[in-house]
């Protein structure tokens, strides 16, 4: 029986019996633990029960990088209601988000002013499309409205997600719009939208993420960070302590990089994997 195996039925032990001390093992141990867990978890089918199977319903680029936007949006809470969510969404844009954000009239809108999922609402929607639609009319892609603000040599991807907020409100838009798009300038992890991004950079053949965009590097990719995988990191003494913030998803970075500069954000795999199918903490 696999070592690796073994080690992952102890660690699930160790939670049923509430033992609550942090996992200490060397950097070989850790990055041979995690990349079985990315192996695991990093394949087709992960697909059918996550978010992102929202925009692998596309062959577009732009559909894919519409849907993908709005299911990373949307992003919060079960992930079988957000699924449940995107597709009503994309039902009444007849599953052709983009020939509906370019050509749609006043009247294709109305189902959408009953749309709302949580905290995000009609007024939200209708801004994003209304921003879509003039973003779409002018460029090819959503891609250079992220990698226009970096450069080759830029660490990660800090820059990008400050601009494209830029972008975003850079005219009239809803107050409570705002808060649905996060900046790591006010230390906002922006786990969505780091999300989103590697579900469009990331390229390694196994289907799930798609690696359509070329411009960022996914050494430049930081860690989708959300309450479960903050716990897992700190569980495993990847990062001092489990807060989540900008900080907290760079310094996590940092630490997976070690492991594997080129692509460090394929250890999401493992620590989603560890922390929501696991229940590793």
């Amino acid at each position: 029986m696999n070592f690796f195996y073994i080690l992952a039925l102890f660690y699930r032990f160790l939670f049923h019996a509430k033992v609550i001390f942090p996992i200490s093992m060397n950097k070989a141990a850790l990055q041979e633990f995690l990349d079985y867990k990315v192996a695991l978890y990093n394949n087709e089918a992960f697909i059918p029960d996550d978010p992102v199977s929202i925009p692998h319903q596309f062959k577009r680029l732009q559909d894919i990088e519409i849907s993908g936007f709005f299911a990373a949006m949307l992003s919060w809470g079960r992930r079988n209601m957000i699924i449940k969510s995107c597709n009503n969404l994309f039902a009444m844009m007849d599953y052709a988000p983009y020939d509906f954000i370019l050509h749609h009239s006043g009247s294709d809108l109305k189902p959408l002013l009953n749309f709302i999922y949580r905290t995000f609402n009609a007024t939200d929607l209708l801004f994003f499309i209304s921003f879509f639609k003039e973003y779409y009319s002018t460029f090819v892609s959503l891609e250079s409205a992220f990698s226009n603000y970096l450069t080759p040599g830029d660490p990660d991807i800090k820059k990008a997600l400050i601009g494209f907020q830029q972008i975003v409100f850079a005219g009239d838009y809803p107050e409570r719009t705002r808060k649905h798009l996060s900046s790591p300038a006010k230390n906002s992890a922006c786990k969505r939208l780091n999300m989103f991004l590697r579900w469009m950079v990331r390229s390694d053949h196994q289907g799930v993420d798609f690696g359509l965009w070329k411009a960022i590097a996914p050494s430049q990719l930081i860690i989708p960070m959300d309450i479960h995988v903050s716990r897992v990191a700190s569980r495993l003494e990847l990062i001092e302590n489990d807060k989540v913030s900008w900080k907290n998803a760079v310094a996590l970075t940092d630490k997976l990089r070690a492991f594997d500069p080129d692509d460090p954000v394929k250890y999401d795999f493992a620590l989603f994997g560890l922390g929501i199918m696991e229940k590793f903490v």
